[in-house]
């Protein structure tokens, strides 16, 4: 079934719009990840003033990984679980339109707060701005992409509250612990260093601060990307063939 142009931004902007009036999505979205921002960059920078070097990038990858791990599945979640689904069936919807009008909305929106994170920063912090301007945003866009397709994954394939919240928090904890934005990954003993490099935000961390081993990074955000894609699209497949 095909899906008119307009129609799938019209969808894409009322999403954008739900978004902002769901208070759990909006938590995750802007309060939270700014909310720990501006708690935590001035302990970082009152502790090791070498963290300004890097807080900019720690800070807003701490912000997209909450808000696509923990914020981006839940409407999901609550659309594909419900009986929502068969209304978008018997309109002629495509299955995927939902879900992709979720990754497009949940994208701007932590592209806007990571860009509140780039402004506020350098002001509030003296951090110190990226000096490739943009291949800083490119590899944030790639971030964002990445990180979605992992929470976009976990929308459709867990039904439920309490266990999404779970699954979510298993996945969204380890990538904040191992990815280097808390503390160096030298310190980590081998296994888990080794454990870290199977989340977006580790590689997301290298690209946007050292700039060093950028092939290497994005073929891993790549190879990540694309299993989260093809579960992506084995779930909407199964979803559509559901009466």
């Amino acid at each position: 079934m095909a899906i008119n142009m307009n129609g799938f931004l019209y969808g894409a902007v009322l999403q954008w719009k739900l978004d902002l009036r769901n208070k759990g999505v909006l938590l995750t979205y802007y309060v939270v990840p700014l909310l720990f921002f501006a708690f935590m960059g001035g302990i970082f920078t009152s502790i090791n003033q070498e963290a300004k070097a890097t807080l900019i990038q720690s800070m807003t990858i701490f912000g997209v990984s909450m808000g696509a791990i923990l914020g981006a599945p839940v409407p999901l979640s609550e659309l594909y679980g419900s009986e929502i689904k068969k209304a978008y069936k018997v309109g002629g919807i495509p299955v995927w339109v939902s879900a992709a009008n979720n990754f497009l909305s949940a994208f701007l929106h932590l592209l806007l707060m990571s860009l509140v994170i780039y402004l506020a920063a350098p002001l509030a912090f003296q951090a110190a701005v990226p000096k490739d301007t943009g291949a800083y945003f490119a590899s944030l866009a790639l971030l964002i992409a990445v990180c979605l397709s992992v929470g976009t994954a976990l929308g459709l394939y867990f039904r439920g509250s309490s266990r999404l919240t779970m699954l979510s928090q298993l996945v969204f904890l380890p990538s904040l612990m191992l990815s280097g934005i808390m503390f160096p990954t030298e310190l980590l003993p081998k296994a888990l260093a080794q454990a870290g490099k199977a989340f977006p935000a580790t590689w997301g961390f290298r690209m946007m601060t050292t700039g060093e081993g950028v092939s290497t990074a994005l073929l891993a955000m790549s190879g990540i990307f694309a299993f989260m894609a093809v579960l992506i699209a084995f779930r909407l497949q199964r979803l559509r063939c559901e009466k």
